[in-house]
């Protein structure tokens, strides 16, 4: 016993005098290493082999970086002193790299106002598509391409609607769409299980709908007399229209075709099981059960011409349409915004139909 204390008496003596050449500094850098690696040891206690993260590398590189080879040999360290120089070598060359990142080129990002609006517009309309949200924005004059609004809902981890092709048909229905009309019949079913039909009419053009009527029992006198008001909506608007595109249901009866022809409108009939001569028309209904008649309960005949209506003025006074590069049947779109401040301080109001089901936004006057 005595022999083991003169051992401790004489290597912590040799000790005291080793620190005497030390610094405070020196002294403070190794007090607080010898501290790291205890930590390191009640972390990892049970393992066989002690294992360093990245972070405590690159703290021991920064604090044991101006101490000399010589003193690191001397410290009690759980690695090598070469390995603690070729951490802060590797923490230097990360540095550097860092520092001289070439800068981003070319187009320059988009603005966050901007990014947080498309991601609020589908948010509160999650069955927009990004062509959907590009045109609404260019409603609220926001002028941005559709491939930035794609990026902007792929970096949010949001799947984009995929862009329909167009085919030989409705390019065909395009080049000829300042004459054409087209109806179509939807039906729906109110809570008391009552089926009614709702007679519709869309112009190739303008996209614009007109809703003629919804009944329970659409016998020919009734649509004789939608034909009639119809007649008369367009000579009102001064709408050149020479033909009608329709099915070969059974609810049109011959009147229908000879109160149009006395308005020099022909009929041209669709060919069996061939919807997309009439795909503007489809796709309307389509749109309006999505947007409309799937999320609606409808109580009767009076409540559904109410919603119908609503629907109408908002398809024709603000939804945006992408058959006629996203403009307004009734509303020519506002001019862009250009000046920079302005659209880092956008301040877009959202106005409700129908208790929320639909949705329009505008810039706050």
């Amino acid at each position: 016993m005595l022999l083991r204390l003169a051992y401790l008496t004489v290597t912590n003596t040799f000790a005291v005098l080793r620190l005497l050449p030390m610094t405070d500094r020196d002294k403070d850098a190794e007090i607080l290493a010898l501290r790291h690696q205890l930590a390191v040891l009640e972390r990892q206690m049970g393992r066989r082999r002690v294992r360093f993260a990245p972070t405590d590398r690159a703290f021991l590189a920064a604090l044991l970086h101006r101490l000399t080879p010589e003193a690191l040999h001397r410290m009690r360290l759980l690695v090598r002193p070469d390995t603690v120089l070729r951490w802060h070598r590797d923490l230097i060359r990360r540095r550097h790299a860092a520092r001289s990142k070439p800068k981003r080129q070319g187009r320059p990002p988009t603005v966050r106002s901007i990014q947080a609006l498309v991601l609020r517009l589908v948010r509160e309309n999650p069955q927009w598509g990004y062509r959907r949200v590009h045109g609404e924005l260019l409603v609220l004059g926001v002028k941005v391409a559709a491939s930035t609004v794609w990026e902007i809902l792929q970096d949010a981890g949001i799947d984009p609607a995929p862009e329909r092709a167009a085919s030989t048909w409705a390019a065909f229905l395009r080049s000829q769409a300042d004459a054409l009309l087209a109806c179509d019949f939807l039906d729906t079913v109110t809570l008391t299980e009552a089926r009614l039909y709702v007679l519709a009419v869309i112009e190739h053009r303008t996209r614009r709908i007109r809703i003629l009527g919804a009944t329970a029992h659409p016998t020919a006198a009734w649509v004789a007399q939608a034909a009639r008001n119809l007649v008369m909506d367009l000579e009102d608007a001064r709408c050149q229209a020479r033909w009608m595109i329709r099915d070969r249901d059974g609810k049109f009866p011959g009147l229908f075709d000879a109160v149009l022809a006395d308005a020099n409108i022909k009929i041209v009939l669709t060919g069996v099981r061939m919807p997309r001569i009439n795909a503007i028309m489809k796709r309307w209904v389509l749109t309006c059960r999505r947007e409309l008649l799937d999320r609606t309960l409808i109580w009767n005949r009076r409540h559904l011409l109410h919603a119908l209506r609503e629907f109408e003025t908002f398809y024709n006074l603000h939804r945006p349409h992408q058959g006629i590069a996203n403009a307004r049947p009734r509303t020519p779109l506002p001019p862009p915004i250009t000046e920079p401040d302005q659209i880092t301080r956008l301040d877009v109001r959202r106005r409700q139909r129908l208790g929320g089901i639909l949705n329009e936004y505008e810039n706050a006057a």
